[in-house]
């Protein structure tokens, strides 16, 4: 068996229809849990990102809320739209929309988590959380050896996931727009991103913030932005796209509607690994934010779904289905037979080409050249995300390390890994570095959610304290100990947590 055969298999095992079906019924279970949070708390999540906190430790809400958009906003809403669409159909597009709207649920409960179980780093002062932290601390005081055994294998699973799976996906992108664009040679699209991306992350946690809020938001506005051209541009169009989603989802369509199996598998597969609710990655980017509540950051990071699909995903797709530059396979493989060739070129393999073609309708020649450009910022800040997510699941497995400087060694060692990454995936072939990054995301996604089911009480509570504390008027404040919460040691601190973030809204406010 070949590694190429080898990583179909893998993934094919990971990504079957129990995985699917877990997302989808997670959603819906904690959509029916949390009242529709996702939904009702639509106005908790702007005033939050209007009003947040922020700490020598810890980031503002919003500056996380930029930091997890860097991480979600990346070659899944490009190239993972284009990937979704050639094997599932449009209505893969639906179920993108489906898992994202019920993911955002998901989402709330795993980043609220995130929050409570928090802890600074001892070498850096900075707040670290994630997946990892809460399996370990929620249920330490009942079945200690099973749930830091299943945190540590979630810290391992995440620091090669996103130190090395993960980063050759977005290289790749970039690598092969710049070279479909420009005739860039893959090697010195490779060459460049090593040096930048050695730069930011050797930073740390602060500099990573600040790049991903000073390039985050104009880089999605202005790609919108375009897309909406392309809209009105074709606006005759927006009947046909929508029929062309709808009908391929539910198979009513006449040509591919017997592929509606591959629609929701793409549709939640590469809507998971854009939006990532479930998969284990906001909790890493909610547990860095300075709030007085838990909860706050909840909101904040369901948000962060809806802006990753609906917004820029659902630009993508309209951008591919308007102009019908894509092609429908009937199958897995490419190239292969097809159930639906449209007016894309031949020979376009799936992904930022389509997307290109797209962009050419409305400025002949300059498409190929936008998409180049946005997806390099897109991949790139995706790559800075996964690097401070793996050095997350890094320092929980070596908190416990004396040596400062062990610690430190290591962390150059994860440095110098995701570098490689990113160097071998910018000059592989698409399919090798999407097999790998999916076999990443379906890893954690699994471990995830089957965690986050285990564990949601205390989220609940946060949730249920946050409501009543605003439903008297209060600016909410989290006290574990009044939820009857063990394990939320920072919480109860008095100098590193509820009280010194009490002062400061008080202060903030004053």
């Amino acid at each position: 068996m070949s590694f190429a055969d080898l990583v179909d298999a893998t993934n094919g095992l990971i990504w079957s229809i129990p995985l699917i079906g877990l997302c989808l019924i997670a959603g819906l279970y904690f959509t029916i849990r949390t009242g529709a949070v996702q939904f009702l708390g639509l106005p908790d999540m702007i005033k939050q990102l209007r009003d947040g906190e922020t700490s020598e430790n810890g980031t503002s809400s919003f500056q996380s809320l930029m930091m997890s958009l860097a991480n979600r906003v990346g070659m899944g809403n490009i190239g993972g739209v284009a990937t979704a669409i050639a094997f599932g159909g449009p209505g893969a597009v639906f179920w993108m929309w489906t898992v994202a709207l019920l993911g955002a649920a998901t989402s709330f409960i795993e980043c609220t988590l995130g929050q409570i179980y928090k802890e600074q780093d001892p070498d850096t002062g900075e707040y670290r959380g994630g997946p990892a932290y809460y399996f370990e601390k929620a249920y330490a005081h009942k079945a200690r050896a099973l749930s830091l055994g299943y945190a540590i294998l979630f810290a391992v699973v995440t620091v090669f996931a996103m130190a090395f799976f993960l980063p050759g996906v977005q290289a790749n992108g970039m690598s092969s727009a710049m070279n479909a664009a420009w005739g860039l040679p893959t090697w010195v699209t490779a060459i460049g991103v090593v040096i930048a991306l050695a730069f930011i992350v050797i930073g740390g946690v602060k500099r990573i913030a600040t790049f991903a809020a000073l390039f985050v938001p104009p880089m999605a506005i202005i790609y919108i932005l375009a897309a909406i051209a392309v809209f009105f541009v074709n606006f005759e169009q927006i009947p046909h796209v929508f029929s062309e989603i709808f009908s391929g989802a539910f198979g009513g369509h006449a040509v591919y509607g017997a592929i509606i199996g591959m629609a929701v598998k793409w549709g939640v597969q590469r809507g998971i690994y854009s939006n990532e609710a479930g998969q284990g990655t906001g909790p890493h980017h909610a547990a860095a934010a300075e709030v007085s509540h838990p909860a706050k950051q909840g909101f904040v990071q369901a948000f962060a779904v809806y802006i990753d699909t609906i917004f820029v995903c659902t630009a993508t797709a309209f951008i591919i289905i308007s102009t019908d530059m894509y092609s429908v396979y009937e199958d897995e493989t490419y190239p292969g037979p097809t159930l639906y060739e449209g007016a894309i070129g031949t020979g376009v393999e799936p992904g930022p080409g389509f997307v290109q073609n797209g962009f050419d309708t409305l400025a002949p020649g300059l498409g190929s050249s936008f998409v180049a450009l946005a997806l390099a910022f897109f991949a790139f800040t995706t790559m800075v995300a996964y690097y401070y997510m793996a050095e997350v699941n890094l320092s929980y497995l070596t908190r416990k390390i004396r040596s400062g400087t062990v610690r430190r060694g290591m962390i150059r060692g994860l440095q110098a890994l995701i570098l490689v990454s990113v160097a071998y995936g910018a000059v592989t072939t698409a399919g090798s570095a999407w097999g790998l990054g999916d076999i990443g995301v379906g890893s954690m996604a699994w471990m995830n959610i089957i965690g986050i089911l285990v564990l949601q009480v205390p989220a609940l509570k946060a949730l249920k304290d946050y409501r009543a504390q605003k439903k008297q008027g209060l600016d909410p404040q989290f006290d574990p100990r009044a939820l009857d919460i063990e394990g939320a040691e920072f919480w109860e601190h008095p100098a590193a947590g509820r009280s010194r973030v009490s002062e400061m809204s008080d202060t903030s406010g004053s």
